[in-house]
């Protein structure tokens, strides 16, 4: 027996999907959004990597086909959602897979209506032209980018003898993103589950690594875990052992683990199109060197404490605040860093803070359909988003003191026993009604 994609990953409600929509088109008002799918990505030549829909057409859509647009005009009289897809081609479909075609479209996917995508040039005036707006955000594909942008142009010419049509063209990203970020409870069953089976993976390379192994065997153990439970890798595997750990998207995996090193992996599943990012360091002998254990115990203290501030209500910003006073206070402790904590802490300009040699990225992202997720960090300058309830996002603070690093001027040198430490510790959170949930908590740290 054949088990088929979506036995692996059944597809969620339609009333899910309809649900999204509804609140989409309500915040979209009398204008019309366009989304695109996201074009292919390439390997080498004309190899495919494996296809990954665009975030925002999947959310509202479910459809993860390629040269696809979904258009959402809730002032046209009959058809407030429309898809673009390829027709059916049976010939075409031998070789790369098979297609929903506009016949299907719209009982599959409850579109008022759908047309192969050929006449989107031809059709999109029609659901325009009503509007006040026209939203779209500029994707990869730049053909497309200048398709929408040929339209407005044209709207605009229109509008001049017909005394209506849309005069604006505006990021739809504003008015998606704020749904995005608050998951529902379909979606975070989803989530869980990716995290589980990353959460297995991390335990399994815990387990059985063990000086003399190759990062690639580590990668290779814990990615056969996603493969067997229905995921993949949600992003590159990073198993970074040695001084690697202080390269912050290395990805070669090719060094041969050593006995005292330490071992940085950040590796997450995909599953049912959603994510989870999960950060480990740990020694491959099982026993941390004395500056080791310093550096570790004082990100696992930082994270801690970011961990400990979350709730409804509280500055997004306040996290990364967090683990930057405590890692300030304990490069100080360690002599890694002199002078004031607070006022090096709360310094600004990034060329002035004087722990940035050593910390040099934010305390977390967004997490979901996207492992750096759809939602914004600050509603203005200086104002950052609030924290709410359903909201998914990482804590992982880190320490890099590579062979190079340098430190600021007027701050200690770096000890010979601290170079080639690089920690970070990550976990998924979720905003609950009163506090938070460490989701991937079952991975020890």
């Amino acid at each position: 027996m054949v088990t088929t994609p979506l036995e692996l990953h059944p597809p969620l409600p339609a009333e899910e999907y309809a649900e999204r929509r509804r609140r989409f088109m309500a915040a979209l008002g009398s204008g019309t959004a366009i989304f695109t799918s996201a074009p292919h990505a390439y390997l080498h030549a004309d190899v495919e990597a494996g296809y990954r829909q665009d975030g925002n057409l999947f959310y509202l859509t479910g459809l993860n086909e390629p040269s696809a647009v979904a258009v959402f005009a809730p002032h046209h009289a009959e058809h407030q959602f429309v898809l673009f897809v390829l027709p059916k081609d049976l010939e075409k479909e031998v070789w790369t897979g098979y297609r929903v075609g506009p016949e299907s479209a719209p009982e599959l996917y409850g579109c008022d209506a759908a047309f192969p995508l050929e006449q989107l040039d031809e059709k999109l005036p029609e659901y325009v032209e009503g509007a006040t707006h026209i939203y779209y955000h500029p994707s990869r594909d730049e053909e497309m980018n200048q398709r929408i942008y040929r339209l407005w142009q044209k709207m605009l010419n229109l509008r001049q003898r017909k005394g209506y049509g849309p005069t604006v063209l505006a990021d739809v990203n504003p008015l998606i993103h704020p749904l995005r970020m608050v998951k529902s409870p379909v979606e975070l069953e989803r989530i869980r589950h990716a995290v589980a089976i990353a959460a297995k993976a991390h335990i399994h390379a815990q387990e059985t690594t063990q000086p003399g192994m190759f990062e690639y065997e580590i990668q290779a153990g814990m990615e056969a875990i996603f493969r067997q439970q229905g995921g993949a890798p949600a992003y590159p595997s990073i198993v970074a052992s040695g001084a690697n750990a202080c390269i912050l998207h290395y990805g070669d995996n090719i060094r041969q683990t050593q006995d005292g090193d330490l071992v940085l992996i950040d590796a997450g599943c995909g599953w049912g199109c959603y994510n989870s990012d999960i950060t480990r360091t740990f020694a491959v002998n099982g026993r941390m060197t004395t500056p080791q254990k310093l550096i570790y115990d004082l990100v696992l203290k930082a994270q801690l404490a970011a961990i400990n501030v979350v709730k409804p209500g509280v500055p997004y910003d306040q996290i990364h605040k967090t683990a930057v006073r405590v890692l300030v206070e304990g490069l100080i402790d360690l002599g890694l860093l002199t002078g004031d904590a607070e006022e090096i802490a709360n310094e600004k300009d990034e060329k002035q803070q004087k722990y940035r040699p050593y910390y040099m990225h934010r305390t977390g992202h967004w997490l979901g359909l996207d492992v750096h997720d759809a939602g914004i960090y600050y509603q203005e300058k200086e104002s950052a988003t609030l924290l709410a309830p359903g909201q998914v996002f990482t804590i992982e603070p880190g320490l890099y003191i590579g062979p190079h690093t340098q430190p600021m001027e007027g701050q200690p040198a770096i000890p010979d026993e601290f170079r080639g430490i690089g920690v970070r510790i990550e976990d998924d959170i979720l905003v609950t009604e009163t506090g938070c949930e460490v989701l991937s908590a079952a991975v020890p740290k």
